[in-house]
């Protein structure tokens, strides 16, 4: 049984084939990287899969089960949980209150509790506190970690980011874009972070434009082109394909 299916999925919109009989599969514990020119396609498979657009047509399964009737809630609940190119940052809170909203824990959260159980939520609380302090340090955020969002870099944003998807506990992680916009040393730690995650038992899915950054995470690629996949392999074998190098940049890399 494939980790995660994505099996002849089209989508249109008007009259535009945004998706036209998708479908790859990707295995557990790995790194996968999704690449193709503008419009390929590749943001919209992640739409699909994290439930914000549902497909005309195909199936997407996660572990074999089906992910098409779930809402979104309950794909996280699942085990899937992915960034945006937008960020969609809480912009007026601190760092750790970013986190604390997407703790897949939820005791001592209500109103009820805190009136009748008080010591149970205070203790709650801490343990929660204490716990998105560890997902901040974790991505080099912890000495952050009461800093309103509005005053951190865009890099430790996508840090942040980062830390709100290990608040969520998902075993499946999708990464829009991550180092698009970050300078050298903020891409680099974004790539140091992504080898980390993989090592602590993650599996990545990752949309990434940046070739040179390809070839430091993936271990494998996935290359859209038009909505479909036209080719997968090593970063190694897609970047000598002279055909998708046409597609990709109209000329050899």
């Amino acid at each position: 049984m494939a980790y995660l299916t994505v099996d002849s999925v089209s989508k249109q919109f008007g009259g535009l084939r945004a998706l036209h009989q998708c479908s790859f599969s990707i295995e557990p514990n790995r790194i996968t990287c999704l690449m193709g020119p503008n419009g390929a396609g590749k943001t919209l498979v992640f739409n699909v899969i994290s439930g914000f657009i549902r497909p005309d047509q195909g199936a997407v399964r996660f572990k074999g089960a089906d992910l098409l009737n779930l809402s979104r809630r309950q794909i996280v609940a699942s085990g899937i949980a992915r960034t945006f190119q937008n960020l969609r940052l809480f912009d007026e809170l601190t760092a750790i209150d970013n986190v604390m909203v997407c703790l897949k824990d939820e005791s001592g959260n209500s109103a009820l509790s805190a009136m009748f159980r008080p010591l149970y939520t205070r203790a709650a609380l801490r343990a929660k506190t204490e716990r998105c302090a560890a997902y901040l340090d974790q991505v080099g955020l912890g000495h952050k970690l009461n800093e309103p969002v509005r005053n951190l870099s865009f890099g430790q944003q996508k840090l942040l980011a980062i830390a709100r998807l290990l608040a969520t506990e998902a075993e499946l992680l999708l990464l829009d874009e991550p180092t698009s916009g970050l300078g050298q040393t903020a891409l680099q730690e974004m790539v140091d972070l992504v080898h980390q995650l993989k090592a602590a038992g993650k599996t990545l899915l990752v949309v990434e434009h940046n070739t040179r950054v390809v070839e430091k995470i993936a271990d494998e690629v996935l290359f859209l082109h038009q909505g479909q996949l036209v080719a997968r392999g090593g970063t190694a074998e897609i970047t000598a394909d002279r055909r998708l190098t046409e597609i990709y940049f109209g000329g050899e890399i």
